[in-house]
């Protein structure tokens, strides 16, 4: 594996040694945005966050730390705009996300056991105004959701959740399920499921490409079931081999970050990933 000085990496955008400073003041949902290094111009993909690393905070918190970290897209949990938001509610929360300068993309991890779930979500989706849903739907709904993804012209991304997952665990089995459908049902791509697995995803990336919509990263601290979320760098995840694959593959859509650590306190983790990545990107 092609070694990366990570201290280069933060320094280079200058977001990770920053992270410390601003901590304490998350809550006081300070205007000033965090001056962080955009990414080069010929970039196919640009970056986002995933809002399950927000999950402790409110809509306003969440869009003012994404404000701060720079990231100009937002894949929406739940916690933060309720699935059973009426259509005003939607467009409001939208409204609101778009005002701040973020590209409301998607929303997701959504589950959908029945078929009222599968119409709740894309109803939700169209009400927001989003491009994708990131979604569990059940197998025997597959489908159904084909036949939605038709009327709404609204992609479907099928998360994959490694370990404990009966229904989605890898990347390529999702891809199997799905491979004569729709080609705007695809995957979400986690990354750090795929190596709790023991799996490639590198080797994965390039399996399923075809139908990988959208990404989300995260490093673990193992290479196996009980592997746990740590700072992009810190863990066992070959982030610049798999970076670089995504260039070379020319993905087109978003890598959304998903640090599942320190629900209370998550941005000086968030902020220290943000910057290694960035410096990865400009380095590869």
């Amino acid at each position: 594996m092609e070694k990366h000085n990570r201290r280069k990496f933060l320094k280079s955008t200058g977001i990770g040694l920053a992270a410390g400073a601003i901590a304490p003041r998350i809550l006081a949902l300070e205007t000033t945005v965090l001056k962080a290094s955009h990414l080069p111009v010929n970039e196919p993909f640009e970056l986002g966050l995933a809002s399950y690393t927000t999950r402790a905070f409110t809509l306003e918190q969440t869009i003012s730390m994404t404000q701060r970290l720079n990231l100009k897209h937002i894949c929406l949990k739940s916690f933060h705009l309720p699935l059973n938001a009426s259509e005003s509610e939607c467009k409001a929360a939208s409204d609101k996300i778009k005002a701040a300068g973020i590209d409301f993309y998607s929303a997701g991890v959504i589950y959908m056991n029945k078929k009222e779930e599968v119409d709740q979500a894309f109803n939700y989706a169209r009400a927001c105004g989003i491009r994708i849903i990131v979604g569990v739907p059940a197998i025997e709904l597959l489908s159904y959701a084909e036949t939605m993804i038709k009327q709404y012209n609204i992609m479907l991304a099928i998360h994959n959740h490694g370990p404990g997952d009966l229904v989605y665990p890898t990347v390529p089995g999702i891809y199997e399920k799905i491979i004569q459908l729709d080609e705007r049902m695809g995957i979400c791509m986690d990354i750090g499921h795929t190596v709790r697995l023991d799996r490639d995803p590198i080797a994965e990336l390039n399996q399923c490409f075809d139908r990988i919509l959208d990404i989300h990263v995260k490093d673990v601290d193992k290479r196996s079931a009980d592997g746990t979320t740590v700072e992009i760098g810190r863990g066992v995840i070959d982030i610049p081999g798999f970076l670089k694959e995504v260039k070379r593959l020319n993905f087109n859509g978003i890598i959304s970050f998903e640090h599942e650590k320190d629900e209370k306190d998550p941005l000086p983790g968030l902020a220290e990933s943000v910057g290694y990545v960035k410096g990865v990107l400009a380095s590869v």
